[in-house]
């Protein structure tokens, strides 16, 4: 019965496939790309070096995987010509420092199959064809040190699919209302069920496989650090799996997509079910409707394509859309279907005895073929897209009609080098890329040339970022590409839209927290001006919970952006210490404790806040009347362990007031301080607050060297940061300082030394190399100054000299020229601090915290060399 409902079903989709099939707008040969600027273009290459006596080779299956923190994960064999063995290997690689890479000899005795990141991108799942599966974490938060801490094993059973499982959050866009002020509107939150929750409801860790003999196992991952294993049939009738796809509903169930490789056979769907029962976990699988390839039930195509090489689901969270490919040994054909519920007919006989009526009419799932291609060249990979774009079975005319906006796509490789981006639901062309073995052909002489001239270099593994604005492909000589995608897909587009298509996706970034390196590829300097004044407008549109939550990320934003720009480049150091000076006033405000435990709503911090922004006063001291001082007590080596933030806080007031003479130069650093009344509200908080500890442990107070022994330098700056701060207190009556205030602070430089300020490092990354959109090559283990490359002339103000005393700039320590201890920087922004604390105090270990997981700017830590230069 089961049988002949499968082949019920291929036989209706063969005759029913009234789905379009798409004629001149397929990825074919005789297509041609859109006009206009390029859509795709390469923006570097990173190959590894030639060894005598080893080499890294593409491992067979070639496998990578793209994170949401911009980490690429992929695979290769390390061939030993003396032993005549081969290493498996994992790398893993930071986009932006795609030479630093990591390289770790999985312990996989057979080659590795599967590679998939875990949503948070911190975890990488790798599985090999011995039914090995491994579970790799950072070491101590660094994006280049990693280490296998738990797996599971199906002994002997190649693993051919591998996906974490679900924890239940899906955030749609909405591609319509991209032009909607309230981010509401532009990301919802789906309904979504995790795959397993514990107690309470929180989900459950844990991945799922499936195995080439049939078999599906899951592993859960214990609040405790223990594995639970449960293996399963998929089917009573278990057969060969060559190639399957693990996707999720919304009702917590996941879906498996299974093939035995021959397009003749059915592609067989289960509903697979986890849960636990007496601390076991326990699986229950279901069998879904089916599906042949229409390319099957064609009479002209019927034994053209004899195997299904690539079966993909759309998404990991959409299991009714699932993507096939079937192919000879020179071409290919893709086809994209569809599961709907249709209803049943009701024979008139039974109408008659008992009338169907609404929705009583019993329904049916029929797999439905949304679009399929022309003959292609043979498609050696596919990469679909992880943006999740609302778009139903019913949206192909919305879909051509939005189809210049990024993250409709699916990328399709081909054995001739070129890869094309194809819609993803109607597959009509949308950009084409051609490599440098892959010379587009003019007529049909050309391609039986093109054939018959060798074997070609082309991608065996592709992953889209995020956005799908970036793609990063690995070849047949294990050769990492990583490719630009243009958001307007190669058409001529107006500067307003192109600056609305990067707006929307750095706001979804912004709200996801996924890191946003892949849209900075396309910001030319000409747009940071606006894009940044466009991305404050529509974040001081939110409501007042939202743009706390989101207060630090606009920041880093910000600063990403401005260092794309010359004219720019001052404010990255501005953005960099307001991160700094947020840190710190929410760790010292942390640190007050009411004096009664029955105290009122507002904590100590709140109070301090309140109270500085209603007394205006200029005296210190007559602002320190209004507090509770007892709420300010704290032990004394707490003080004294406060100084490096403390002498921080006032050098920089120091340093603003001095430069306020001079802010007609936005160049200089620190200007956009001089107009930001919220930041110098903090500042003068951190004043008042510095105050108060400094009567009860005088070491801990701000060294200043000043030219007589009398005067009160804390009283000078909080006097004339006050009045500067009440010029720009309301954001929208902002007046100029007067001739007094600007007459004292020349004053300054004779009363006090001005500090020099350590402003961060300009990062070594690689996206400020590729503005000019000329190609990079570069080699895995070597920095690009080591092979032509030299920061630009811009950058020179803010570049440290070679034999400089170097800085760490969390915990604001000399470190010396030549630093001894291990230290760790930034990806993103360049901030270096020392790996291992150096203290023990529990109010330095509360700021620590704040930043042992991830930078201030929110970007990932990775491991320093000793004696950095």
């Amino acid at each position: 019965a089961a049988a002949s409902g499968v082949r019920r079903a291929g036989g209706g989709l063969g005759a029913a496939a009234r789905g379009p099939v798409v004629g001149p707008g397929a990825p074919g040969r005789p297509r041609t790309p859109p006009a206009g600027p390029a859509a795709m273009d390469l923006a570097y290459v990173c190959e590894w070096e030639r060894r005598p006596k080893s080499n890294h080779c593409p491992s067979i299956p070639l496998v990578c995987a793209w994170s949401c923190r911009n980490l690429i994960a992929f695979t290769t064999d390390l061939r030993n010509e003396e032993e005549k063995d081969l290493t498996h290997m994992v790398h893993i690689i930071d986009t932006e420092h795609p030479w630093d890479v990591y390289s770790v000899n999985s312990g996989h005795a057979e080659v590795i199959t599967c590679l998939e990141w875990d949503q948070s991108g911190s975890r990488l799942l790798s599985a090999d064809a011995d039914g090995h599966i491994k579970c790799w974490s950072m070491t101590d938060h660094l994006a280049n040190s990693w280490e296998n801490t738990v797996g599971s094993t199906v002994e002997g059973d190649p693993v051919v699919a591998l996906s974490w499982l679900h924890n239940g959050v899906k955030l749609a866009l909405h591609v319509e209302k991209s032009g909607a002020s309230n981010f509401g509107e532009k990301f919802s939150r789906v309904k979504f069920s995790p795959s397993l929750t514990l107690f309470g409801g929180k989900p459950m860790e844990g991945w799922i496989a499936v195995t080439i003999s049939g078999l599906v196992t899951v592993s859960l991952l214990k609040p405790n650090g223990q594995v639970l294993t449960s293996t399963e049939s998929l089917c009573r009738l278990r057969c060969r799996v060559a190639l399957a796809d693990v996707a999720f509903t919304g009702g917590g169930n996941i879906v498996v997509a299974t093939s035995d490789g021959s397009s003749t056979s059915p592609v067989q769907f289960y509903k697979v079910c986890v849960s636990v029962v007496n601390e076991k976990c326990k699986i229950d699988t279901e069998i879904l409707p089916s599906l042949f390839m229409r390319c099957t039930t064609d009479p002209a195509r019927k034994d053209k394509y004899p195997a299904i090489t690539h079966l993909k689901f759309l998404a990991r969270d959409m299991s009714e859309q699932v993507l096939l490919c079937a192919s000879n040994q020179n071409s290919s054909i893709v086809e994209c279907w569809s599961l709907r519920k249709e209803g049943l007919p009701v024979n008139n006989i039974f109408q008659q005895i008992s009338p169907v009526v609404g929705d009583k009419q019993p329904m049916i799932l029929k797999w439905r073929i949304l679009s399929a291609t022309n003959d292609l060249d043979r498609v050696s990979a596919v990469a679909l897209p992880k943006l999740p774009i609302s778009l139903t079975n019913t949206d192909l005319k919305v879909a051509n009609d939005t189809k210049f906006f990024p993250g409709l796509g699916l990328a399709l490789a081909f054995h001739d080098g070129s890869v094309h981006i194809v819609h993803r639901l109607s597959l009509q062309m949308m950009a084409v890329f051609y490599g440098s073995s892959s010379q587009r052909p003019v007529d049909e002489q050309t391609i039986k040339r093109q054939r018959t001239a060798g074997p070609l270099v082309h991608f065996k593994a592709m992953q889209l970022s995020w956005t799908s604005l970036a793609l990063a492909g690995i070849d047949s000589h294990g050769k990492l590409s990583m490719l630009r995608i243009s958001p307007s897909m190669g058409h001529v587009l107006d500067m307003n839209t192109s600056l609305r298509h990067l707006l929307f996706l750095l706001e979804y970034c912004m709200v996801t927290g996924y890191d946003w390196w892949d849209i900075l590829l396309h910001v030319q300097p000409n747009m940071v001006q606006n894009l940044v004044e466009k991305l404050h407008e529509e974040y001081m549109r939110q409501s007042a919970a939202l743009q706390q939550v989101l207060s630090t990320r606009i920041v880093a934003m910000k600063a990403s952006l401005c260092k794309l720009s010359s004219s720019t480049i001052a404010r990255v150091c501005d953005y960099h210490a307001k991160l700094f000076l947020i840190a710190i006033s929410c760790t010292l405000k942390s640190l007050l404790r009411p004096h009664f435990l029955n105290t009122p709503d507002k904590s100590p911090g709140d109070r301090l806040t309140e109270i500085c922004s209603k007394i205006t006063d200029i005296d210190i001291d007559k602002v320190m009347i209004n507090l509770k001082t007892e709420e300010f007590v704290l032990e004394m080596t707490t003080l004294q362990s406060l100084q490096q933030l403390i002498q921080w806080v006032g050098d920089f007031v120091l340093y603003l007031l001095a430069s306020l003479p001079n802010q007609g130069s936005p160049v200089r650093p620190g200007h956009s301080f001089l107009r930001d009344g919220a930041s110098l509200g903090m500042f003068r908080e951190l004043m008042v607050v510095i105050r108060i500890w400094g009567l009860l442990k005088p070491s801990c107070l701000p060294v200043y060297t000043a030219t007589s022994d009398t005067q009160d330098s804390m009283s000078l700056l909080f006097r004339l940061l006050t009045k500067l701060w009440l010029c720009c207190r309301e954001e929208n009556h902002i007046t100029e300082p007067d001739d007094t205030l600007i007459d004292e602070c020349c004053l300054l430089p004779s009363q006090l030394l001005i500090p020099n300020i350590d402003w961060l490092p300009i990062n070594d990354g690689i996206i400020s190399k590729l503005q000019n959109k000329q190609l990079v090559r570069l080699q895995f283990g070597k920095a690009p100054g080591l092979v032509g490359h030299t920061v630009s002339s811009q950058f020179d103000a803010f570049v440290r000299a070679p034999g400089q005393p170097k800085i760490d700039h969390l915990r604001r320590l000399h470190l010396g020229a030549y630093p001894t201890e291990e230290c760790k920087s930034c990806t993103r922004c360049g901030c270096v601090t020392m790996l291992k604390s150096p203290n023990k105090v529990t109010a330095v270990k509360q700021w620590e915290q704040r930043w042992i997981k991830n930078c201030l700017c929110g970007g990932l830590w990775r491991r320093m060399p000793l004696s950095y230069s």
